[in-house]
């Protein structure tokens, strides 16, 4: 089984290449998705994560506003709750890998892959990229989003050339959706290829 990454900063398109991919037959393992399901309604992670930041929590899972509020610009509440969030992602994703030994091609949707160094132990990374004004554009439409947080957004992100550079497959989101579709499909087939099946 050849596992590769997935990734690309906010707003250049990585969920909807991620569905072309499952579309494609390559199990995808979305690491996000996985966040989402461990900090909602009865998710196995909010005892823990409201003894550590009280009044975070509620019926509907983790208040997303008012954690983000607290541990945002503030590295060493971050860093906590990564400590609380990880392990149980990272058990998750082994898992998932598990499930799919027989396959010949998985890839892992991790949006901070270059942050975290996850890279290294991949077959390959795919970037998902965009032209900058299109990036913002679809980021600025979405709710609740402004300018500063985007920009703070981007502050913690490995900036898009630099993924691009360290990219091994890039996928370019900038066009129109048959293009990227057709850019997906191409890359399945040259990853099946290379893994021999």
């Amino acid at each position: 089984m050849k596992i590769y990454g997935l990734t690309g900063s906010i707003g250049m398109g990585k969920s909807a290449v991620a569905t072309m991919l499952r579309r494609e037959g390559v199990p995808v393992f979305d690491a996000d998705a996985e966040v989402h399901h461990l900090q909602g309604p009865g998710g196995s992670l909010l005892a823990a994560i409201e003894a550590r930041f009280p009044g975070t929590t509620g019926a509907n899972g983790v208040d997303r506003a008012k954690l983000g509020a607290t541990v945002f610009g503030d590295p060493a509440e971050l860093k906590a709750l990564e400590a609380i969030v990880h392990p149980a992602v990272r058990a998750a994703r082994a898992r998932f890998l598990r499930h799919n030994r027989s396959r010949a091609v998985v890839v892992l949707d991790i949006p901070l892959l270059f942050e975290s160094g996850g890279q290294r132990r991949l077959a390959g990374v795919i970037v998902v990229s965009a032209p900058a004004w299109k990036q913002r554009r679809r980021v600025l439409a979405r709710p609740g989003m402004t300018a500063e947080k985007f920009r703070r957004i981007l502050h913690l992100q490995t900036p898009d050339a630099e993924k691009r550079r360290r990219a091994d497959y890039i996928i370019n989101t900038g066009t129109t959706i048959a293009s990227t579709r057709a850019q997906v499909h191409a890359l399945v087939a040259c990853l099946v290829r290379k893994a021999g099946r």
